[in-house]
C-alpha cells in the first residue's frame, strides 16, 4: 500500500504572509514561490547596502565608541547622505515585501522599479565611499587652471633662444660689522651695482618659524639696458644662489629710461652652511637676461622626442616577443585541440589557469617585480609588457582557435592526417585574420601601456612625465602629454589601416 503526499502550494495562497515574510527576511517570500535567484539577489543587495552604509558610518566617526555617538557623530559630518541611505533601506524594505505580496497574486510581476533603487543606493554609497565632492571641484578650479593651461598648451616651452646675460654684484658682510667690504669700483660700459650699507643683519626666524625681518641694505644700478625687466639674485658665502622674496613675491624691478634703479632690499633669510668658516659675505646681483639668436628646440622637447621614440619600441618588441611565446601556448589552451584525452585537457586547465593569473595582474605590477629584477630602464618596462602580452594574446589566440569551423578538421582526421598536419592545414589557415587583428590591437595597447609602466621605473616617457610634474614643470609634462597623445592617435589611424588590408 502506499501513499502519496500532495506537493505543497505557496504561490498564490497567501500574498499577505509571503509579504511578511519578505518583510522579516528580505527575498524570503521570493524564495519560497520559487524565484529564488530574484529572492538571493534581494537578500544580497540589502545586506550589503546595508553592510557598507554601516562601515561608512564608522568611517566617518572611527574615534567614537558606542554606535549611538558613531551614528550622531556621522550624521553631524554627512546628513544628507545619512538621511538618504535610512530612507532609500526602508523604502527598498518596503517595496521588497510589497514586491513579494504582488508576486503571490500575480506570477509575471516586473521588479525593474525595485531593482533601479536598489541601483541607485549602491550609486549613493559610491558617491560617498569615493568621497565625489562637485562643490569642491568648481570651488578649486580656479586655482587649478594655470597649471592645467600650461598642460593643455604647453609650446611656449618646446622653444628656447640662447641667452644674453647683463649683471653687476655687490659685495655684503652678514651678520658682522667688522671690516665690511667696499663697493666695487666703476667700469666704463658695463653694469654697476652698489649698496649702501655693504653690511647687515639676515633676516631671521622665531620659534614659530615667523621671518624676523633683517637689516634694510639700499641698492643702485647704472649702465643697464633702459626700460628692462631685470630680476635680483642672492648668493650665499658659498655661492649657493637664490631668488629672495618680499611681502611673498619675487624681488623684481624695471629700468628707467637711461638704464638705472635704485631700491631698498631686507637682507633675506639664508640658512648658513656647516662649510662656511670665517666672515660671512654674501653677494646681492642684478640681472638682466634677453634672448639671442633664433629659436631652436628646448630640452624638454629633445627629452620628450627621445622618450617617445623609446616607449613605441618598448611597446613593438614587447608585443613582437610576445606573439612568438603566446601562438605555442595558445594550441595548448584551445579546448577542441586538447579535448584528446585526460592528460591533454589537464594541460588545456593547467595552461588556461597560468594564462589567467598572469592576465589578473596589471602590468604596472609586473613592472615594478621587472624592476627588482633587471633594474630600472626600458629592459624592465619589455619584460612586464611581453608577460603580460603572452597573458593576453594566448587567451584570446586560443578562443579564436575554438571558434574556427570544424569542417576542415573533420575532413583531414577522415583521411588520417596527423595532429600536426590539421593543424597546419586546417587549423592556421583559419587563425590568421583573427590573429593579425588581435596582434594589431594588442600592439596599440603595449604602446599606450608603455605610456604607463615608466612611471614605477619601467622606462619610456611615463618616467619623464612623473619627473616633470613632481617638479612642477606643467609646461614641459604638457609637452610629453601631446606627444603621448599624437602617437598614441598616429598608431591607431596605422593599425586601422593595417586591420583593414589584412584582416
Amino acid at each position: 500500500m502506499s501513499i502519496k503526499v500532495a506537493p505543497i502550494e505557496i504561490t498564490g495562497k497567501k500574498p499577505i504572509v509571503m509579504g511578511i515574510l519578505s518583510f522579516l527576511i528580505p527575498g524570503l517570500g521570493q524564495i519560497l514561490q520559487l524565484k529564488i535567484r530574484r529572492g538571493l539577489l534581494l537578500l544580497f543587495s540589502m545586506v550589503t547596502i546595508g553592510g557598507l552604509s554601516a562601515w561608512r558610518i564608522h568611517l566617518l566617526a572611527h574615534r567614537e565608541i558606542t554606535a549611538m555617538a558613531k551614528f550622531s557623530k556621522a550624521f553631524s559630518r554627512t546628513p544628507a547622505f545619512i538621511i538618504l541611505m535610512l530612507a532609500g533601506l526602508l523604502l527598498c524594505w518596503l517595496w521588497n515585501a510589497w514586491d513579494s505580496y504582488k508576486l503571490s497574486k500575480k506570477k509575471n510581476t516586473s521588479g525593474m522599479g525595485l531593482f533601479f533603487m536598489i541601483l541607485f543606493l549602491f550609486f549613493s554609497v559610491g558617491w560617498q565611499i569615493s568621497e565625489i565632492d562637485l562643490v569642491k571641484m568648481g570651488r578649486e578650479f580656479p586655482d587649478a587652471w594655470p597649471p592645467l593651461s600650461k598642460i593643455l598648451w604647453p609650446w611656449q616651452a618646446a622653444v628656447t633662444h640662447d641667452e644674453a646675460i647683463l649683471e653687476a654684484h655687490a659685495n655684503i658682510l652678514v651678520d658682522d660689522t667688522e671690516n665690511p667690504p667696499v663697493n666695487p669700483e666703476r667700469i666704463e660700459g658695463k653694469p654697476y651695482l652698489y649698496s649702501t650699507p655693504t653690511f647687515g643683519k639676515m633676516t631671521t626666524l622665531d620659534e614659530n618659524n615667523k621671518p624676523i625681518p633683517g637689516d634694510v641694505i639700499h641698492l643702485v644700478g647704472t649702465g643697464y639696458a633702459p626700460n628692462t625687466f631685470t630680476t635680483i639674485w642672492w648668493a650665499d658665502s658659498i655661492g649657493n644662489e637664490f631668488r629672495p622674496r618680499q611681502n611673498g613675491e619675487y624681488v623684481n624691478l624695471t629700468t628707467d629710461a637711461q638704464g638705472n634703479f635704485e631700491f631698498d632690499l631686507i637682507i633675506p633669510y639664508r640658512l648658513i652652511p656647516p662649510s662656511a668658516l670665517g666672515q660671512q659675505i654674501h653677494r646681492v646681483q642684478a640681472r638682466q637676461t634677453s634672448q639671442v639668436g633664433g629659436p631652436k628646440a628646448s630640452e624638454a622637447l629633445k627629452k620628450t622626442i627621445e622618450l617617445m621614440i623609446e616607449t613605441i619600441f618598448m611597446g613593438m618588441m614587447a608585443t613582437l616577443f610576445g606573439i612568438i611565446i603566446s601562438i605555442p601556448i595558445s594550441f595548448l589552451a584551445a579546448r577542441n585541440l586538447m579535448s584528446g584525452s585526460w592528460l591533454t585537457m589537464l594541460i588545456y586547465w593547467f595552461t588556461r589557469t597560468i594564462l589567467n593569473i598572469i592576465r589578473s595582474i596589471e602590468p604596472m605590477i609586473w613592472a615594478l617585480i621587472a624592476v627588482v629584477w633587471v633594474g630600472l630602464g626600458p629592459f624592465a618596462g619589455i619584460l612586464a609588457l611581453t608577460i603580460h602580452t603572452i597573458a593576453a594574446l594566448g587567451k584570446l589566440y586560443s578562443e579564436a582557435i575554438e571558434n574556427i569551423d570544424p569542417g576542415p578538421i573533420e575532413a583531414l582526421e577522415a583521411v588520417g592526417a596527423t595532429k600536426l598536419q590539421i593543424i597546419a592545414y586546417a587549423v592556421v589557415p583559419q587563425m590568421i585574420p583573427p590573429f593579425v587583428s588581435f596582434t594589431i590591437y594588442r600592439w596599440d595597447i603595449n604602446v599606450r601601456m608603455s605610456t604607463v609602466i615608466g612611471m614605477v621605473g619601467g622606462g619610456g616617457i611615463g618616467f619623464l612625465l612623473v619627473q616633470y610634474i613632481r617638479l612642477l614643470d606643467y609646461k614641459s609634462a604638457g609637452i610629453a602629454v601631446w606627444f603621448i597623445a599624437i602617437t598614441v592617435s598616429i598608431l591607431d589611424y596605422v593599425s586601422a589601416e593595417i586591420r583593414q588590408k589584412y584582416v
